[in-house]
C-alpha cells in the first residue's frame, strides 16, 4: 500500500463524514454572506474613492479581506478536520490494521496529510471563486491576489500538518482538536507581547505565524516567509511520523 492509496482512503472517509460537509456548508455560507457585505461596502464608497488616484480597489477591499476571514475560520475548521485522522484510528483500534498491512508510518502520515490538504485547498478555491466571478466587471490586482492566495494556502498547509501531528500524539480526537487549536493560536500571537513593547524584530517575531502571513496578504512574497511554512510543515510531519513509528514498534 503506497501513499496514494492511503490518501484515497482518507479522502473517501472525508466524503462520507457528515462533519466535513457541515463545515464546508457553514463556512462557505458565512464567507458568501461576508462577500456580499464587503461588495456592498465597496460599491457604496466607489464615488469617494474615484477622487483618489492611488486609492484601494476591489482586491484590497473585497478579495483580500475575504481571504483573511477564511484564515480566521481556519483556526477552528482545521483542528476539527484533522482531529480524527490518526487519533480516531487509535481510539477505534484500526491503527494496528494499517501497521499489519505493512504500511510505513511515513506513508500513513503523508497520505492522510495530503487528503486533508486537498480538502482545504478545495475550500480555498471555492472561496476564491467568489471574487473571481466579478473579474470581468472590475479591475483585479492579479499579483496581489496571487500573493494573498499563496499566503493562505501555506497557512492552511501548515495548520493541517500541525493538526495531523497533534492527532498522532493524542489518544482522543477531542484532545487532538484542542491541542491543535491552542498551538495554532500560540504560533499566531506569540509575538504580541514583543510588539506591545515596541520590538518588531528578533527571534520571537520570526517565530510568529502572523509575521509571515501578513506580508503575503499585502502582496509581498519573500522566500524567508515561504521557508518558515516549509520548515513548520516538515517538522510537524516528522514528529507525527516518529510518533507512529514508535507505536508500530511497540505493537
Amino acid at each position: 500500500m503506497n501513499t496514494l492509496v492511503v490518501t484515497r482512503l482518507e479522502w473517501r472517509r472525508l466524503l462520507v463524514r457528515p462533519l466535513a460537509w457541515v463545515l464546508a456548508a457553514l463556512t462557505l455560507a458565512w464567507l458568501g454572506w461576508n462577500f456580499t457585505l464587503l461588495l456592498g461596502s465597496f460599491l457604496a464608497g466607489q464615488i469617494q474613492r474615484a477622487a483618489l488616484p492611488d486609492g484601494p480597489g476591489f482586491t484590497d477591499l473585497v478579495a483580500v479581506p475575504l481571504l483573511g476571514q477564511l484564515a480566521q475560520l481556519a483556526f477552528l475548521v482545521v483542528p476539527l478536520l484533522t482531529m480524527s485522522v490518526i487519533a480516531g484510528e487509535r481510539r477505534n483500534g484500526t491503527l494496528p490494521l494499517l501497521f499489519a498491512a505493512g504500511v510505513p508510518a511515513s506513508r500513513i502520515v503523508l497520505g492522510k496529510y495530503l487528503a486533508i490538504l486537498g480538502w482545504l485547498l478545495l475550500w480555498l478555491l471555492l472561496t476564491l471563486a467568489m471574487p473571481l466571478t466579478l473579474a470581468h466587471a472590475t479591475h483585479l490586482d492579479w499579483g496581489k491576489l496571487a500573493a494573498a492566495t499563496l499566503g493562505i494556502a501555506l497557512m492552511l498547509a501548515a495548520l493541517a500538518a500541525l493538526g495531523v501531528a497533534c492527532s498522532s500524539f493524542a489518544s482522543h480526537p477531542a484532545i487532538a482538536a484542542a491541542a491543535a487549536l491552542i498551538l495554532a493560536l500560540v504560533l499566531w500571537s506569540v509575538n504580541l507581547g514583543a510588539q506591545m513593547t515596541g520590538i518588531n524584530g528578533g527571534a520571537i517575531n520570526w517565530l510568529a505565524m502572523s509575521t509571515h502571513v501578513q506580508p503575503l496578504l499585502r502582496g509581498l512574497v519573500s522566500s524567508a516567509d515561504v521557508l518558515w511554512f516549509v520548515l513548520l510543515i516538515a517538522l510537524s510531519l516528522a514528529l507525527a511520523t516518529r510518533r507512529l513509528a514508535t507505536d508500530k514498534e511497540r505493537g
